[in-house]
């Protein structure tokens, strides 16, 4: 995932750049980079920084940042711009910049889409993470 880009627009939105446009840089984009991309840096790319990759900045990392982490910024973060987060720019915010928001502005997270997510966590033993995120996302 290059510098600019921290994922994928992972929100509630359907305009460009929201986590449900099929559009470039969509979070349900299959092309170059895209949300459900399976190519270099795509959401479902096991590769460097793709949302399926353990490795640093994967969606399925539990380092830094990543989308299993429960370190600051990370995937299962309570915190500050964390993916549980309800605060502001927060996962489960429905505020501009939230994870749950319809608004404009995207919120980025480096995740596989969401239920290939909920999927993982589910094998992983995330069972209280899993439970939260499948009711918010209502899946």
């Amino acid at each position: 995932m290059s510098e600019e880009n921290k994922g994928w627009p992972r929100n509630e939105s359907t305009g460009p750049l929201g986590g449900f446009s099929t559009g470039p840089g969509g979070g349900l984009s299959t092309g170059p980079g895209g949300g459900r991309s399976t190519g270099p840096e795509g959401g479902l790319s096991t590769g460097p920084g793709g949302g399926l990759s353990t490795g640093p900045g994967g969606g399925l990392s539990t380092g830094p940042n990543g989308g299993l982490s429960t370190g600051p910024g990370g995937g299962l973060s309570t915190g500050p711009g964390g993916g549980l987060s309800t605060g502001p720019g927060g996962g489960l915010s429905t505020g501009p910049g939230g994870g749950l928001s319809t608004g404009p502005t995207p919120y980025y997270a480096n995740i596989p889409p969401r239920e290939v997510y909920l999927e993982h966590l589910k094998n992983r033993g995330y069972e209280a993470q899993y439970r939260i995120l499948k009711e918010a996302w209502r899946l």
